[in-house]
């Protein structure tokens, strides 16, 4: 399964701050993503090598950011002082994603300031909300070419995620062995006896090195 992004939220008083904090960090820049209408948020996004990104992602004062899931959980992050929000894994056929859970996913979108606007499927935000440590699921309705991940002026990748959780359980969510969750992106387990369960850390190798972002 692959690792499509992750995510990081703030207030949107901190997102440029935050933004320039991370982009400074890698040695790499952030572009303008745009507004997420039906979430009522918007975001800053690093397109990363080896097709994943990194989103800085914002509440709108818009009434969509209490109506909608993902709206709620990225302004209920913000205001616990920001941070991961979680990591979202793409897969080519959602429909085999709502006939195990049961449910329908949902749509997305995210106008760009170039005006093309983004579509895609989505499910788990819930699930995310109630348990941190899950992934939710995403498939991308536009050509590979307008990708998120698109662009990137880097060879900055991420390479292993730390995650405090129970790795049986989210393998089962992802319908995934424990041992090989993700391609290409290590994942590393921590206990949720001192801690919050979710996503704790993403490293991403850099020009300088192997950066890690708490």
């Amino acid at each position: 399964m692959r690792l499509d992004h992750v995510s990081y939220a703030t207030s949107a008083s901190c997102l440029v701050d935050v933004v320039q904090r991370i982009g400074a960090e890698l040695g790499a820049g952030f572009v303008d993503g745009g507004r997420h209408p039906r979430f009522g948020t918007r975001n800053f996004v690093l397109p990363l090598a080896g097709g994943t990104y990194l989103e800085v992602v914002s509440p709108l004062d818009h009434p969509a950011v209490d109506r909608a899931p993902f709206g709620q959980a990225v302004k209920a992050r913000a205001a616990d002082g920001g941070g991961w929000l979680g990591w979202v894994v793409s897969v080519d056929d959602i429909s085999a994603v709502e006939s195990r859970l049961g449910r329908e996913a949902v749509d997305g979108n995210r106008h760009r300031p170039d005006g093309y606007d983004l579509h895609w499927k989505q499910i788990g935000v819930n699930d995310l909300i109630t348990d941190p440590q899950l992934p939710f699921f995403i498939q991308w309705q536009v050509p590979a070419s307008e990708h998120p991940s698109q662009g990137a002026r880097s060879n900055v990748r991420i390479v292993g995620l730390r995650i405090a959780g129970e790795p049986d359980y989210v393998s089962r969510w992802l319908g995934q062995p424990t041992g090989h969750l993700l391609d290409d992106v290590e994942v590393q387990w921590l206990p949720v006896d001192d801690q919050d369960a979710g996503l704790v850390s993403v490293s991403l190798q850099t020009a300088s090195g192997v950066v890690t972002l708490d």
